[in-house]
């Protein structure tokens, strides 16, 4: 069976029978993407596209036998637009099934519109007028990552970061004990180490915001062939740019018969690496909760393990670490093949760029999966506490820090002596900055010292985010 043939007898999807769980098992928090991602949506940008470009065409005055739209015809080509539903999209589809191309079929569904208008009737020769498929495919596609970025991706992304702020300003004084290298460290505070990620996320999501889709509309290799062909006279440069920046895309001026989809790539690594700090995230919050630091709430009706009653596990942060490893696996793919074309063009882009929605829904299914994780967690102030008590160790830094200020040359090597590989408490700490030669102000300073407190200015900084 071709990709093209359809198997016999039709079949209603579910989530039970969709071969992606994007479709299936996660078609709940993907349904927002349809709209923007689905077939029918390209096949809308399509015609929006071959619409808008047909009136660019009706408002050149030098393009003879083609005159302005009036009211009438303007309101016919909105209409056409608004009014495509389900409907008209398994249309296309059914005369793409004789084409056997997709973008043709969009051009034959339109003449088949204007042939039943007046007010177009005579338009239709101009339908596609001087088009490659790409000219049409390539803004469609810039309309949709745009807009599904903007009105999908984008809002999620920022409502999960706003609910990272909100618990790291009130978790902000929430002291705990650092593990650099996994071993106990300078203590530091749960809400500062949530607003590091607050932080870096917000500066790779404006990074991603600022992408800016481009596009061409420049003929079969990128040289107006066609164009000065039939009308020598017309700026088809200028026109196509001013038609391409009407659509709200950036124009790209040099290309082959693709535009060559570097902004693509751009696009995909900005997400990746807005999905890679979520996969620290992730990994940060599972180790806390795994070492107790959080709790998780439960849930009467839900069970952590099959056969472990007492288990509750962090699943919110495992599913979501894994769909953004799939996410980050296509994008990574995109970024890599997509500016790549043989000559003037070849087609290995076209069923790659359909699974630009796949990689976005892998994304928006972890950040449902991150909101629902980070709403059940409850920080455990008891241990927090409990490492803290036993980690004395970590005063050595600021005593030896001290001390060098007081011209005390050896004090790390002193500090190392006392406390690596050795069981530290309060009392051998203060027997130890007693018997240094510091001001006695200096010592009453030092031994004030306990690991809760000496967080330095994360509360501040978490605060500050």
């Amino acid at each position: 069976m071709s990709v093209n043939e359809q198997p016999e007898g039709p079949t209603l999807l579910s989530e039970l029978n969709a071969v992606s769980p994007v479709d299936g098992r996660y078609a709940h928090l993907t349904s927002p993407l349809r709209e923007v991602c689905s077939e029918m949506a390209l096949m809308r940008y399509r015609v929006n596209v071959e619409l808008e470009w047909l009136r660019a065409l009706a408002g050149e005055p030098s393009i003879e036998n083609l005159q302005t739209f009036d009211a009438e015809a303007n309101t016919v080509i909105d209409e056409i637009t608004k009014g495509f539903d389900i409907s008209e999209a398994q249309h296309i589809k059914t005369i793409e099934a004789v084409t056997k191309h997709d973008v043709k079929a969009v051009e034959y569904y339109l003449r088949e519109k204007f042939n039943n208008q007046p007010a177009l009737k005579s338009a239709i020769p101009f339908i596609h007028f001087a088009c490659t498929s790409e000219d049409i495919n390539n803004l469609a596609y810039g309309l949709m990552l745009g807009d599904a970025r903007d009105t999908v991706i984008l809002p999620a992304l920022r409502n999960l970061v706003d609910k990272l702020q909100v618990s790291s300003t009130a978790l902000a004084d929430k002291a705990m004990l650092s593990r650099t290298h996994g071993q106990t460290a300078s203590p530091t505070t749960m809400g500062k180490e949530l607003a590091v990620f607050t932080a870096r996320l917000r500066r790779q999501i404006t990074a991603f915001s600022e992408i800016a889709p481009l596009g061409k509309m420049n003929g079969a290799v990128g040289n107006y062939n066609a164009h000065i062909a039939a009308y020598v006279a017309v700026d088809w440069p200028n026109l196509g740019k001013r038609f391409v920046e009407s659509l709200g895309l950036e124009w790209n001026a040099h290309t082959t018969q693709i535009e060559p989809h570097d902004w693509i790539a751009e696009y995909a690594d900005a997400l990746a690496r807005v999905n890679t700090i979520l996969i620290d995230l992730c990994g940060d919050v599972w180790s806390y909760v795994s070492i107790g630091y959080f709790a998780q709430k439960k849930v009467a009706e839900e069970v952590g393990s099959s056969t472990m009653p007492h288990k509750v596990n962090p699943i919110d942060f495992e599913n979501a670490e894994g769909n953004l490893g799939i996410a980050n696996a296509l994008l990574e793919h995109f970024s890599r093949k997509l500016p790549i074309s043989r000559l003037q063009r070849d087609l290995t882009d076209s069923t790659v760029l359909r699974n630009i929605g796949n990689a976005l829904s892998y994304t928006l299914i972890a950040c449902c999966s991150l909101r629902s994780g980070l709403a059940k967690l409850e920080l455990d102030d008891a241990a927090l506490a409990r490492d803290l008590e036993s980690a004395w160790e970590v005063l050595a830094e600021p005593i030896h820090t001290v001390m060098r200020c007081y011209g005390i040359t050896d004090s790390y090597e002193q500090l190392k002596d006392l406390t690596r590989g050795r069981d530290i408490d309060q009392v051998t700490l203060v027997n130890f900055i007693d018997q240094l030669e510091l001001p006695a102000d200096v010592k009453a300073t030092l031994k004030a010292l306990k690991p809760e407190t000496y967080i330095g200015l994360a509360e501040k900084l978490a605060k500050d985010v």
